[in-house]
């Protein structure tokens, strides 16, 4: 169809708890409105366009498309549903006029449901809540239904916002129904809901342009791009503008290269773009997420929500292994601190500052999730690192000068058998048990309050505990007064004395000292962790020794060395399994643990300076 100048527009963004189906809801609107073409193929998930989005199976930045349905242009933007990726889902709903609220006809509501509603509400939003996975034989939808009217009160929504219709979906069959019992064969309900019940962009045409800037992308042929919705007047190709930080201080004037809007999956050029409409431009070279762009004649920002403030930081330094340089292309302190620099500037949730060290720098985020995909995002472009094991972020109660730290709150869906388990684990992080009761598939939810410390190093204990079969999900929920010590990782490390590469013989005969982390053959050096120990003491061990030959015979019996399985280390593992005086040596092709100081007179110096034994 056609579109025409004065073509009505509904702006709307879909949020919703990870994996309960936004993106796959986004995929029918693509069908069914007609943006692909009958006989083309489109892959599922197509707004997961990453590598990294796609490995993972989550969204990590915030997409817009657009489809047309009864000559009406809905603009829409697929959310993140992680909690640590919510700065994403707080810029883009300054961009919108109606959500979509997605939740799990088995699972109902969920941490992220909570957080992202709550911050609908307070922008004045009117949600439609669509409860997805009707299909599923588990499914409760009306119970679900239930759920969300008591999350709305609880979050203090309006009587107006309280009014919400909601449909019931099955994303992946592509239908949308107002009874779960009486499914359709498409998505028409859910059109005509948004175009009666989300209103047309409140806009003033006749002001000057203005335009909050809510996402910031690189592009190799147009440098930034700025991408937001204007809020008033209209803007032309060639234009002179300028953009204001949110002090109201001038950061650049310049001119409109290029006018991008969204139109399915592609971005097309415009001449020009009116108050409404949801735009990428290019042309400015120091403007970035939460700053505003205006016509010249005014340098009035407009006010952007506050983003919820970092919990949890980790130090980005060069990589100064002995294999530094042998795998990554980018290694050096400058091109390290200009990569995180950049990230900082498009991802207002992540914080970068410069360290006491010298090649370092501290990165400060909403999760450990956040800063991995940080980190593996950067591995793949070729930078060489080291990391730190992650800390939590204070802050001090101005009143009577205690500590506070930041507390989560954890909800577990995990099989009854190992309930026990799973809150004698996290009572001894100081985790509290606030609730506990039946869940879908025969399992029990489990909610708790806990120490963001306490949870560092935690899920890869939850799925060892619960055998894989358990479900965690975190939110930040407050600061509290500081809980106390919590115990930390209670075995001690192997730790390679030589430089080399890995014999069979020497792993075999350290397998009764603990469990290994490499293969026979591997490269190790001096300083670098190459198992547990079974002790809670660190080993210096010697994994090159190889056997005293005495006859030709002996020779051959090393091939015959059956070597247990090691010990594979994710870059979450990693980084949640590393002590203080431990780092993670991050490579394109490698994830090794190390000491931070490699030289072992030093490592004793230092252990004695701080009163270790």
């Amino acid at each position: 169809m056609k579109e025409t100048t004065t073509m009505e527009l509904r702006n709307i963004a879909i949020i919703a708890h990870v994996d309960h189906g936004k993106t796959t809801l986004v995929d029918a609107l693509l069908q069914q409105s007609g943006t692909f073409h009958k006989n083309k193929t489109v892959a599922e998930r197509v707004l997961d366009s990453s590598d990294l989005e796609r490995e993972r199976g989550i969204t990590i930045l915030a997409k817009c498309t657009s489809v047309i349905w009864e000559d009406i242009r809905i603009n829409i933007v697929d959310t993140p549903g992680h909690a640590d990726f919510g700065g994403e889902v707080e810029r883009i709903l300054s961009m919108v006029d109606g959500v979509l609220v997605l939740v799990d006809a088995a699972e109902g509501t969920m941490p992220q449901t909570k957080f992202v509603l709550g911050k609908a509400l307070r922008l004045g939003l009117k949600p439609i809540v669509i409860v997805n996975k009707v299909d599923k034989p588990d499914q409760r939808a009306f119970e679900v239904q239930d759920e969300m009217f008591d999350l709305f009160t609880t979050m203090g929504a309006t009587d107006e916002q309280l009014d919400f219709p909601t449909l019931f979906t099955s994303a992946k069959l592509g239908w949308a129904s107002e009874d779960p019992n009486f499914p359709l064969d498409n998505m028409k309900c859910l059109f005509e809901k948004i175009i009666t019940h989300v209103p047309m962009p409140s806009v003033e045409t006749n002001l000057p342009f203005r335009m909050l800037v809510t996402t910031l992308e690189h592009d190799h042929f147009l440098g930034r791009i700025l991408t937001g919705r204007i809020s008033s007047g209209e803007i032309r190709s060639n234009a002179r503008i300028r953009s204001v930080n949110r002090d109201g201080e001038i950061k650049e004037e310049g001119r409109i290269t290029k006018i991008l809007a969204f139109r399915g999956l592609d971005r097309v050029p415009l001449d020009a773009a009116t108050a409404g409409d949801i735009i990428a431009i290019a042309g400015l070279s120091k403007t970035t997420v939460a700053d505003t762009i205006t016509d010249p004649s005014i340098a009035i920002p407009i006010s952007a929500e506050a983003i919820d403030p970092p919990t949890i930081a980790v130090t980005f330094s060069i990589n100064d292994s002995p294999f530094s340089g042998l795998d990554g292309d980018k290694v050096t302190s400058r091109a390290l601190g200009e990569r995180l620099l950049r990230e900082a500037e498009g991802n207002i949730a992540i914080n970068v500052s410069t360290t006491m060290e010298n090649d370092a720098f501290e990165v400060s985020g909403r999760g450990e999730l956040q800063l991995a995909v940080l980190i593996e995002q950067m591995r793949r472009e070729g930078y060489e690192m080291s990391i730190s094991r992650p800390r939590v972020l204070y802050k001090l109660d101005q009143a009577n000068g205690r500590q506070l730290e930041p507390i989560e709150e954890v909800v577990i869906d995990v099989d009854e058998n190992y309930s026990g388990i799973v809150v004698k684990g996290l009572s001894s992080r100081k985790g509290e048990l606030q609730e506990m009761h039946p869940s879908v598939g025969g399992k029990q939810r489990l909610t708790f309050l806990c120490p963001s410390r306490g949870l560092i190093g935690y899920q890869g204990e939850f799925l060892t505990q619960t055998r894989g079969t358990g479900v965690l999900n975190r939110l930040f929920n407050c600061y509290e007064v500081h809980k106390g010590k919590i115990p930390g990782r209670r075995t001690g490390v192997l730790i390679s004395r030589e430089k080399g590469k890995a014999s069979p013989y020497a792993l075999f005969n350290l397998e009764d000292r603990g469990v290994l982390m490499i293969n026979a053959g591997d490269a190790v050096y001096g300083g670098m962790i190459i198992g547990e120990h079974k002790r809670n003491n660190d080993l210096e061990v010697n994994p090159l020794k190889s056997k005293q030959l005495t006859n030709f015979r002996a020779a051959g019996k090393d091939d015959a060395i059956d070597l247990t399985p090691p010990m594979k280390m994710t870059l979450e593992m990693a980084i949640a399994y590393i002590q203080e005086d431990e780092l993670v040596e991050i490579t394109p092709r490698y994830i090794r643990l190390r000491k931070r100081y490699l030289d072992i007179h030093v490592r004793k110096r230092q252990s004695r300076s701080k009163g270790i034994t």
